[in-house]
């Protein structure tokens, strides 16, 4: 596999080449409700899956009243069909769904390949609070940077009370093995 040599602008073709759509979108299942998270699960790559359970950040993408992203990082617990993130309840983010929950998460450890997941989702804001969404999954996943942070995981759900319910609708890859390989793009 050839790459640029280091330093070197790219061109767009290049660019182009790097990123690679993993799958089309999926048409929405008549048979499945609208609150029913759709099994999505041929739709991503295995880089994808592993990305959602083990890694501790995914990126939020949410849009500003005046047009502008913005973007944070946030602890999330994925539970194979939706992914559940918590923030603190009058935060931006939280506004910016309020007014649109249209999102784009970005996941993944960008290696040599930039094999990372951007996801296309739409985001809801339960009544719920924290505490009672939280889950084990989310305190096993988080144990150890809990405990450096000084949190429990019951203080974590009274800090950041607001959950999120992410709802993904499109997976697209960007780089990973073969992209170089001439396969569809994600623009």
């Amino acid at each position: 596999m050839r790459r640029p040599p280091m330093g070197r602008v790219t061109s767009e073709s290049d660019t182009l080449r790097m990123t690679a759509i993993a799958h089309a979108p999926a048409a929405p299942r008549a048979d499945l409700a609208s609150d029913t998270p759709r099994d999505l699960g041929p739709l991503r790559r295995p880089s994808t899956d592993a990305a959602l359970r083990e890694d501790a950040v995914v990126w939020l993408s949410s849009v500003q009243r005046d047009g502008r992203p913005h973007l944070v990082p946030v602890w999330f617990h994925w539970d194979g069909a939706r992914i559940v993130a918590f923030s603190k309840p009058n935060a931006r983010k939280v506004d910016n769904l309020r007014d649109d929950p249209r999102v784009m998460l970005a996941v993944g450890t960008p290696g040599i390949d930039f094999d990372v997941e951007l996801i296309e989702a739409t985001a809801e804001l339960p009544a719920e609070r924290a505490s009672e969404v939280i889950g084990d999954g989310f305190g096993a996943k988080y144990r150890d940077l809990l405990r450096r942070a000084g949190l429990s995981v019951q203080r974590f759900a009274e800090v950041y009370s607001q959950p999120i319910v992410i709802r993904p609708t499109r997976f697209l890859g960007y780089g990973g093995q073969g992209w170089d390989q001439g396969r569809a793009l994600a623009t």
